[in-house]
């Protein structure tokens, strides 16, 4: 190949076609490189699923920029001269290429951000690193807000999004006279509910292509590959968004914290693995799902809601991450240290939420918020379970995981593990919680209105076990200082009880 002006290395979290640093690009001078990497593929033992999904989106977006004019160096994970990590394979490039100078998208983990401050000695040659515009909200912006603050609460930083991006606004108010309708969508789903499946695609050639790969190299990774159904290109995740808002919008509010056996997906749009890979953008689904509101199509509970998940939480998370790092990532405010259980990997388990929370996660690499914050990460934290090997753990298995989105979530909301940064309280809860939110319980062998003996429900005991052990942590939080009321006052025998069934419940697993 002839020499290049500039390499553009587009990672494959990136695939976006307004990305900064092809918009500083040109066409005519420049060339693209996109690489599948194994030390991307297995830094932490990544879903087979989302291997899959993401290599192919990679290679239907190379195939995008192709069409859009650019020269495009794809570099397969089994290709001849596939070096195994980013850095050789920039090395590699820059050799082949010539280039004068590489240029790169700041990347959404700062474990890769250490890895391309690096790169300019490493290569004897300039490496431009261009903001992630994204985001509506920069790393600078960000620290100005959270600057003074001694919590940083999601709720005030959502509201300044809204009035930034003027979204569901009526002037200075916001529409219906109040910020946040989280009070209204918290309707336990019935059975009788209609609820329509994401829209499904098809495996294309270059997807079935991929499939046989993943199945190949990395057959002992979590999870499964089939069935795959996951939009890889821009216009199928585009219409993939439009199927939800005409179908499922309207009922997401009422019904987004809800559990059903059997029904993985409820009223969910199910597009976080699309935003997050830059195949949807987060401004324009907003947008969408506004007009949704505007037209009389969607109720506004259910568009706030899905619009606060976005311009607030998603923007809200990773400027924590990016404010907190290097460190965030060992936070541990409870001491605790209990290795995730095996059940985590294999859903063997008679605990019927959790089977069908990993079950469901190991077949689709997806889980919805509630049940991983209070299922699976609510169990974690009542047993006690080292908040780090659930980071790990987080990472690896859901195909909308990446680092900078799972980590603060994980540590800050799920685990409580900064000490109340990001949460006002830990999302510690008994079985009385999953009952209310899911039919679970119904088909369980444990009686979740039991709190203590073997045929209790495991929740209820290390519930209150986590209550009594963590006193002197959480009897000054305002939301939690009653439960801590409450637990004193149980008698000494009863104390006893939930001390001797929390202690089997733990050795059992």
């Amino acid at each position: 190949m002839t020499a290049v002006r500039n390499l553009i290395f587009v990672l494959g979290d990136q695939l976006s076609p307004g990305l900064s640093s092809l918009v500083a690009g040109d066409p005519d001078q420049d060339i693209v490189l996109m690489a599948e990497v194994q030390e991307e593929a297995t830094y932490v033992r990544h879903h087979k699923k989302k291997i899959a999904f993401l290599f192919s989106a990679m290679h239907h977006f190379a195939a995008e920029l192709e069409g859009r004019g650019w020269r495009v160096d794809y570099v397969k994970l089994d290709a001849a001269n596939n070096r195994g990590s980013f850095t050789a394979q920039l090395a590699d490039a820059v050799s082949r290429h010539g280039a004068e100078q590489v240029l790169v998208t700041e990347p959404g983990e700062w474990r890769v951000m250490e890895l391309i401050k690096g790169w300019q000695a490493a290569l004897g040659l300039p490496v431009r690193i261009q903001p992630d515009d994204r985001f509506v909200c920069s790393h600078a912006e960000f620290e100005g807000w959270a600057e003074g603050r001694k919590q940083l609460r999601m709720e005030y930083f959502y509201r300044d999004m809204r009035r930034r991006t003027r979204l569901l606004m009526e002037g200075d108010q916001p529409a219906g006279g109040q910020w946040n309708f989280d009070a209204e969508n918290r309707k336990p789903a019935g059975v009788s509910l209609f609820m329509p499946n994401p829209k499904a695609f098809a495996p294309d050639a270059i997807t079935q292509e991929v499939l046989a790969l993943a199945e190949a190299r990395f057959a002992n990774h979590f999870g499964r590959l089939e069935p795959f159904w996951f939009a890889v290109r821009r216009e199928d995740a585009q219409a993939a968004f439009a199927a939800f808002v005409e179908k499922a919008l309207p009922s997401f509010g009422d019904y987004q914290d809800a559990m059903l056996m059997g029904e993985p997906f409820l009223y969910h749009a199910v597009i976080a693995q699309y935003l997050n890979c830059g195949l949807l953008d987060p401004l324009e689904v907003c947008r969408q799902a506004e007009a949704a509101y505007r037209s009389g199509k969607a109720p506004l509970n259910a568009v706030e809601g899905f619009i606060r998940q976005i311009i607030g939480w998603r923007e809200y998370v990773r400027g924590i991450y990016w404010l907190k790092m290097p460190g965030y990532e060992t936070q541990n405010y409870f001491g605790h240290t209990r290795p995730l259980p095996d059940f985590y990997w294999t859903a063997e388990t008679d605990m019927a939420c959790m089977k069908a929370a990993v079950t469901q996660t190991r077949d689709e690499a997806y889980a919805h918020h509630i049940q991983r914050l209070m299922v699976t990460g609510n169990f974690a934290l009542l047993a006690g379970i080292d908040p780090h090997a659930l980071h790990e753990w987080y990472l690896s298995v859901y195909a909308d995981a990446f680092e900078w989105v799972e980590l603060p979530n994980t540590v800050g909301m799920s685990q409580f593990a900064d000490g109340g940064l990001l949460a006002s309280k830990p999302y510690a809860a008994s079985g009385a919680y999953i009952n209310r939110m899911s039919n679970y319980c119904g088909s369980c062998i444990y009686d979740v209105k039991q709190r203590t003996g073997k045929n209790a429900c495991p929740f209820n005991a290390l519930y209150w076990n986590f209550i009594a052990r963590s006193r002197e942590k959480i009897g000054g939080n305002p939301r939690m200082a009653q439960m801590v009321r409450t637990y004193d006052r149980f008698d000494p025998a009863e104390q006893g009880r939930i001390a001797e069934s929390a202690t089997a419940i733990l050795a059992d697993i």
